[in-house]
């Protein structure tokens, strides 16, 4: 078994602030699209189109920059990750139309997308319980999630929406100058080896395998991404006497969700490490459905409850799901894998910001929307029972089985 190092800690830590930052970068958008519907006097359904490229990027250019992070290096990635996103998204609060921001938009998935397919292959590698470790960086994922719509209501109400991006830009950019600088100085290295190994599974599973996560990872990607896109608009709509209309209660409704979420990600990751994944996925979404049927009817509190039923199961499923496809993956294409993951899961889901546009202005809500959730997460269900299995229940990798490098 490779030793664990102190820069192993570090990437980790790095890792984690990461997702965290991913999340919340491309999700400032949503709830300034809130104060710009009045500034530009654009309906909702076209200003939130302008983000549509950006999430397109976002997952499309995960699979080069996965590439690039097998084949150059990680922690190099890593670099321009932070640095890279943190500049498209100062340089965005200086937008003056809707071009601009869709440009903006555009540049900060296209450096964001660097993140999932590089820093969770990182993370994986650096990790001595992968289960625990993901369900720690995705803990770390949904406070990102959480801390955007109440990062960009505060800075909206309080300075302007322009700040909404001036701010976490120059954040990400002290970010990745101080990874920068623990790169040179040989405290962050790159490593090809995992920490602790596991015996690779047979070709025809790992096949298997990829083939239809493949089709379970876009319908997950499809109703993660809808949450995180529709959820303002939806308690703007419907959570008026809780919010009393305004970006920061709506913005602040929205972090508490995802806040009480994010223990999902840990509670998941623990679950992934001691039962078979496959189970913890499946079982995940067959919870799922009925929960997004029954969200389509209600409003006001009965909602907000149901809201975070919603985000929790759907979260608390990302570390079975990464967990498998890093079980089913050679180490040295881990992050190639992951690419190809994001470019499913987030590129192909990008196709939720017209569609929740669409289906907003021409019905004047999200009725529709939430049966076609329900929909989605019922064939996860039915696809995810034929995926190969990954583990005994009760069975987690043992480390004195695994030989020493």
């Amino acid at each position: 078994m490779t030793r664990y190092l102190p820069s192993h800690g570090l990437a980790q830590a790095f890792s984690n602030v990461g997702h965290a930052y991913s999340h919340m970068v491309t999700l400032l958008f949503p709830t300034v699209v809130l104060a710009l519907e009045d500034v530009w006097a654009m309906s909702y359904g076209e200003l939130i189109a302008l983000m549509l490229l950006g999430q397109i990027l976002f997952g499309v250019a995960a699979l080069p920059a996965g590439w690039l992070g097998d084949r150059w290096s990680a922690v190099g990635m890593m670099v321009v990750y932070f640095l890279g996103t943190g500049l498209a998204a100062f340089l965005t609060g200086f937008a003056n139309g809707p071009f601009e921001i869709a440009a903006g938009l555009a540049a900060i998935g296209l450096f964001a997308s660097i993140y999932h397919p590089v820093g969770m292959a990182w993370l994986v590698r650096t990790a001595k319980d992968r289960g625990k470790a993901l369900g720690v960086n995705g803990v770390y994922g949904a406070i990102g999630i959480a801390a955007a719509p109440l990062a960009a209501g505060l800075l909206i109400d309080w300075i302007s929406w322009r700040a909404a991006f001036f701010v976490p830009g120059l954040a990400a950019m002290a970010i990745g100058l101080g990874l920068g600088v623990c790169w040179a100085q040989g405290r962050v290295v790159d490593t090809t080896a995992d920490v602790r190994p596991v015996a690779e599974p047979a070709r025809g599973d790992a096949v298997r395998a990829f083939v239809l996560m493949s089709f379970t990872m876009t319908f997950v990607g499809l109703i993660g991404s809808t949450f995180m896109v529709m959820l303002p608009k939806l308690f703007d709509d419907r959570l008026r006497d809780i919010t009393s209309g305004g970006a920061l209660g709506t913005g602040a409704l929205v972090t508490i969700v995802y806040l009480v979420a994010a223990s999902a990600q840990y509670f998941g990751g623990r679950l992934a490490d001691r039962y078979a994944m496959k189970r913890v996925y499946v079982a995940a979404f067959a919870i799922q459905a009925p929960v997004l049927f029954a969200a389509a009817f209600l409003d006001s509190w009965p909602l907000l409850a149901l809201a975070v039923a919603m985000v929790f199961v759907n979260v608390g499923a990302l570390p079975a799901e990464n967990g498998m496809l890093a079980y089913f993956t050679p180490g040295k294409w881990r992050g190639t894998a992951y690419g190809a993951k994001f470019v499913l899961a987030l590129g192909v889901a990008a196709a939720c910001v017209p569609l929740i546009g669409q289906i907003y202005d021409r019905t004047g809500g999200f009725f529709w929307l939430f049966m076609l959730l329900s929909a989605s997460a019922a064939l996860v269900v039915a696809i995810g029972a034929f995926l190969p299995a990954d583990r005994k229940d009760a069975a987690p990798a043992p480390s004195a089985a695994v030989p020493a490098e």
